[in-house]
């Protein structure tokens, strides 16, 4: 049989989310791309298979989901790393001033909005393009207190620390089709995000579990924080670091916290309360790699390899 690129991307899309033999193929038949299009830095296609819709970039380097949502219900946070992102909560359990790296398909901004709706969002996407499928295939909405800002995050960060603003909670969630963009993955980067945290200001950074970077991104990370959570789950390839400025809270704080959240997080499928036995400051990389910087980062070690 022959099978287009187009199919070919769809049936390996549906072989991940599926077991067993015969299931796929049924499967396929009702998975549809309902949008693609080439935007000036990535190509973007939305796929719906049964009432689960999904943002995907890059299909032809081979393909990772962005975002996904149930149509059925759109409070629903499908991805078990959007779902670990608001264990930041857990350090600053009411966030008024929010920043998030990163648009996606909205998930994230969408359900601090719902939780806070009284706080100030700014959201920072390079793609316009991004925006655009963001509001018309994932209902994303942006209002007086949820603002885009179409720029790059290390410039739209940069600016916000010159002009003396802060934030008391950062989301870092920009991906590529491959991985997060390398000029905000370094020690510079991060020196400047430090420099718009408010006093009790959280930094929630979205990375992976199974990247080649891993060690070097860690050592990265505790050169400018020292110290942060280290939050992984078996499910996943993800990895969520979640650190502050002052010195981060015993367990039992964390647990206290995770009850009183819990109950308003439910509506999303975050299960808050599994989540401070997860979160650990246990050095599992290699200490001896080496920090990325503006002259040393993810290409640099690509070639070095």
């Amino acid at each position: 049989m022959k099978i287009s690129m187009k199919n070919r991307f769809t049936l390996s899309t549906v072989l991940v989310a599926c077991c067993g033999l015969l299931t796929p193929l049924i499967a396929w038949a009702a998975a549809e791309t309902i949008h693609e299009e080439r935007s000036i830095y990535r190509d973007i296609n939305v796929v719906q298979t049964g009432p689960r819709r999904c943002l995907i970039f890059n299909v032809h380097r081979g393909d990772r989901n962005q975002t996904c949502v149930d149509v059925n219900n759109r409070d629903k946070l499908v991805f078990s790393y959007t779902r670990m992102s608001f264990a930041g909560l857990l350090l600053n359990p009411d966030p008024q001033r929010i920043l998030v790296a990163g648009l996606g398909g909205g998930t994230i901004p969408t359900t601090l909005a719902d939780l806070f709706p009284e706080a100030m969002i700014d959201v920072v996407e390079i793609d316009p393009a991004v925006l655009k499928v963001a509001k018309e295939y994932f209902f994303f909405e942006e209002n007086p207190n949820l603002k885009v800002t179409i720029a790059d995050a290390r410039v739209f960060v940069k600016r916000a620390g010159l002009l003396g603003h802060t934030y008391d909670y950062i989301v870092l969630d920009a991906f590529g089709g491959d991985y997060i963009p390398e000029h905000l993955l370094t020690q510079e980067f991060l020196e400047e995000v430090k420099q718009i945290m408010a006093p009790n200001g959280v930094l929630v950074a979205n990375t992976f579990s199974t990247s080649r970077f891993y060690d070097h991104e860690s050592v990265t990370y505790q050169r400018v924080f020292t110290e942060f959570f280290n939050f992984k789950l078996p499910s996943t390839g993800n990895r969520i670091i979640i650190t502050q400025l002052s010195p981060l809270p015993p367990r039992g704080e964390l647990v206290t916290r995770a009850q009183r959240l819990a109950p308003r997080l439910t509506k999303y499928d975050v299960p808050l309360l599994d989540y401070p036995t997860r979160l650990s400051t246990r050095v599992d990389w290699d200490m001896s790699r080496r920090v990325l910087t503006d002259q040393y980062a993810p290409a640099n070690l690509l070639r070095d390899n």
